[in-house]
């Protein structure tokens, strides 16, 4: 299992390769909580997290919004009450990048202290 958590997202340019269809395997198999949609024709990463009410789901907004302002790298995030979804895709490329597995596994690091 990679631990993308500990990697450093890069700039990304348009054109820039999106992750490989063995990274994205691989990266899905070892996280079965995300899945890949495509939305306008778009692939992302999309998770659904799961709170007990609805300041548990604002926190966690938040708390991924901070960590999406650091690095550039903005995810779409729908706050509900006990439950927020992300979706991490790059816009750059219409696509995903491993930015968004880094991004996604961060996301995921940040859940586990908080449901």
């Amino acid at each position: 299992m990679i631990d993308y958590e500990q990697m450093t997202c890069e700039a990304c340019r348009v054109g820039a390769p999106p992750a490989t269809d063995k990274e994205l395997a691989e990266f899905l198999a070892d996280r079965p909580d995300w899945m890949r949609v495509v939305i306008d024709e778009e692939p992302r990463l999309r998770r659904v997290y799961a709170f007990k009410n609805f300041a548990g789901a604002l926190a966690f907004t938040n708390t991924v919004g901070d960590i999406a302002e650091s690095e550039g790298h903005h995810p779409a995030l729908t706050t509900e009450w006990g439950r927020v979804t992300v979706d991490w895709w790059t816009h750059k490329i219409h696509d995903i990048h491993r930015n968004d597995l880094i991004m996604a596994a961060r996301s995921d690091a940040l859940y586990d202290g908080t449901a």
